[in-house]
């Protein structure tokens, strides 16, 4: 088995290896984009098409009941139970590493960071839409945001690679549990229905819904653009 010393010095070095650069965009970008307050509108979004493309209340509170199924294994277990029981400072709080670690307009997050949460809740939403809606191009857009978003823990220096990795396997555990539930359930109070034109995804998402998705994540990555410009024009 690999030693675990190695394992916490190697994901050291890949740390300060990714993190931070001497671009004030990208410091703004990645604050931009690390920010939850963006995102509303893409949870907005996705809780119209939700609406949009269930028949009935119970099918819309079984998909909103599943998603909270999936935001409680990753943000509760994560922030409730991991991070405090295991007790793994961040990069920003490791007393080996701290004063190394190039932070951005001095922020630091809490002390404890394994496993990370932004990744766990990330994915998880990614992977439990992907499932639901069954669109290839809504999967590989939401997956790619997911993505962003770990990218931007690491490079402020909030989380190491290792705390994204097991946040990342964690969230895809949680959303693939919370699917079930939802499918489990979904099977025994819905009629089943074939869906073959070419206006809908298999499980019967319009596809001009997801495009919809789309336009607003695209709109908001373009947001997050110019306010890291409006950083770097102000500095």
């Amino acid at each position: 088995m690999p030693d675990l010393e190695r394992l916490i010095d190697l994901d050291r070095q890949m740390l300060l290896t990714l993190n931070g650069s001497d671009s004030l965009f990208l410091d703004g970008l990645a604050t931009a984009l690390t920010t939850a307050s963006t995102w509303v509108p893409l949870y907005l979004v996705l809780f119209y098409i939700v609406i949009r493309n269930n028949e009935n209340m119970r099918q819309i509170m079984l998909i909103v009941a599943c998603c909270g199924i999936c935001l409680l294994l990753t943000s509760g277990v994560t922030d409730g139970i991991v991070k405090p029981l295991l007790a793994r400072f961040r990069p920003t709080h490791d007393p080996q590493i701290a004063l190394l670690v190039d932070t951005v307009n001095g922020y630091r997050g809490g002390s404890y960071g394994f496993f990370s949460a932004h990744a766990a809740n990330t994915f998880g939403v990614a992977l439990f839409f992907s499932l639901l809606v069954r669109s290839l191009r809504l999967s590989a857009a939401l997956i790619t945001w997911s993505l962003i978003n770990c990218w931007t823990r690491v490079y402020l220096g909030v989380h190491f690679p290792g705390d994204i990795l097991c946040g990342l396997l964690w969230g895809t555990f949680a959303a693939m549990l919370a699917y079930l539930v939802y499918h489990f359930i979904y099977k025994r109070i819905t009629p089943p229905a074939r869906y073959i034109s070419t206006k809908y995804t298999s499980s019967g998402y319009l596809r001009s819904d997801v495009d919809l998705v789309l336009l607003v994540l695209y709109v908001l990555y373009f947001y997050a653009l110019v306010r890291a410009c409006f950083i770097l024009i102000d500095s």
